[in-house]
């Protein structure tokens, strides 16, 4: 089986690209907008509309093999590539990239999916969202022209097992924090809610209003849930604000740990990105210390590497140095889906839970290949996604987890 022709369409991601900096800065949040002047290279507002590009391998047979090219929601931050915009890419994808997969054999996912992550234009890897979409695509192929699921083609391609039971899903709020919170609980979301604590002003003088919202999930969790069993993990990212409120002060961050600790109780806290030291080495030196801290103090919160965990060489370099007890696999980041699976088998193979995340910035699309992903190699938790509604991700994603488990037997 060939590539016949490839297509591109542009598209809408599932939120909004957002100048992090600029958040973190002068903006002010005005309804749905921010009102403020951007600050990363690129922005032409502090929030503006998400853009995709869907790439579609045209094969012999007529099928149609997708994936979609997406970037983050804070693109342009903390290493990470900048905004992608379909209007500046679909020609040079038409130009530069098209041309080599015309007439290309459709050979395995783990052959194409390297050499497609490894396109270069100038002497430079290719923007993390052309990656992304073209290994997407490349894993669709495969599993067409082998008539069988995406996950069972990454089973068998990386000698795993397909789950029997669905992923735990880590939905997210957006800032409807509490009105999003009951959705999640109504639908018995398995960890919760993200909630969007992207500044300091949202976390509070010393952390009270993060503290006093996670005491009101607590008890909203208790008031609301339909039966005792449904006992889901808090799940908060900060974004490095906690550092920020306690000037960096391990031994300070840790006793607010605690208190989000007790405040939770008995449910299980994550904490993501509890600081934001500017750049990986510090990060990385932060990161192990807090996770040192805790476990000598016994606090039961875990924390999550996000900020400068951006790569698969990062993602490496987390879990030898134990920098935290969970790293996020940002999928878009990592550039082709490829890198994705080897983060998650890595972490698991070295003693480092790995959550299969993303952005609430990507497409459906990109959504389901991550499913397929997350059955294949079975991490802690996948991000629901795209959206900050709560409703569509999630529903997206567990979905597509049950359309697997129903079919994988057949196929």
């Amino acid at each position: 089986m060939k590539i016949r022709d490839m297509i591109c369409s542009s598209g809408r991601t599932g939120f909004f690209f957002d100048d992090q900096l600029a958040i973190k800065t002068n903006a002010v949040k005005d309804g749905n907008a921010y009102r403020g002047y951007p600050v990363t290279p690129g922005f032409q507002a502090v929030r503006q509309a998400g853009e995709s590009v869907s790439i579609m391998f045209i094969l012999e047979d007529g099928q149609v093999a997708y994936g979609d090219c997406a970037a983050v929601q804070y693109s342009g931050a903390a290493g990470r590539d900048p905004l992608f915009l379909a209007e500046d890419f679909i020609p040079f994808i038409n130009e530069k990239i098209r041309p080599q997969l015309l007439g290309r054999e459709i050979t395995n996912f783990r052959e194409m999916s390297d050499e497609l992550d490894k396109l270069t234009h100038d002497e430079r890897k290719l923007h993390t969202a052309i990656r992304y979409g073209l290994t997407q695509a490349a894993l669709d192929a495969v599993a067409k022209s082998k008539h069988k699921l995406m996950a069972q083609i990454i089973a068998d391609e990386y000698s795993t097992t397909i789950s029997d039971t669905p992923i735990p899903i880590f939905s997210q709020s957006g800032d409807e924090s509490q009105l999003n919170a009951d959705k999640m609980i109504l639908k018995k979301a398995d960890v919760l809610p993200h909630a969007l604590f992207n500044n300091v002003d949202k976390i509070g003088f010393q952390g009270y209003k993060l503290l006093e919202y996670v005491k009101w999930l607590r008890n909203r969790i208790f008031d609301l849930r339909w039966a005792d069993s449904y006992n889901p993990i808090i799940h908060l990212d900060v974004y490095g604000t906690i550092g920020v409120v306690f000037d960096h002060q391990l031994d300070k961050i840790c006793d607010f740990m605690q208190q989000l600790e007790y405040a939770a109780h008995p449910l299980k806290v994550r904490v993501e990105g509890p600081v934001d030291m500017g750049d990986r080495e510090t990060q990385i030196l932060v990161m192990k210390r807090l996770r040192e801290y805790l476990e000598v103090r016994g606090i039961n919160v875990e924390l999550v590497a996000d900020e400068w965990c951006n790569t698969l060489e990062d993602i490496i370099a987390f879990t030898e140095n134990k920098a935290g007890h969970m790293v996020q696999v940002k999928t878009p980041d990592l550039g082709g889906i490829n890198n994705s699976i080897k983060a998650v088998l890595y972490c698991k193979k070295n003693g480092m839970d790995a959550y299969l995340g993303g952005t609430c910035n990507e497409t459906e699309r990109s959504a389901q290949v991550c499913t397929h992903i997350a059955m294949a190699l079975s991490p802690v938790q996948m991000l629901a996604k795209p959206g900050m509604g709560m409703d569509e991700g999630y529903m997206i994603v567990y979905n597509e987890m049950r359309r697997i488990l129903a079919l994988k037997d057949l196929l």
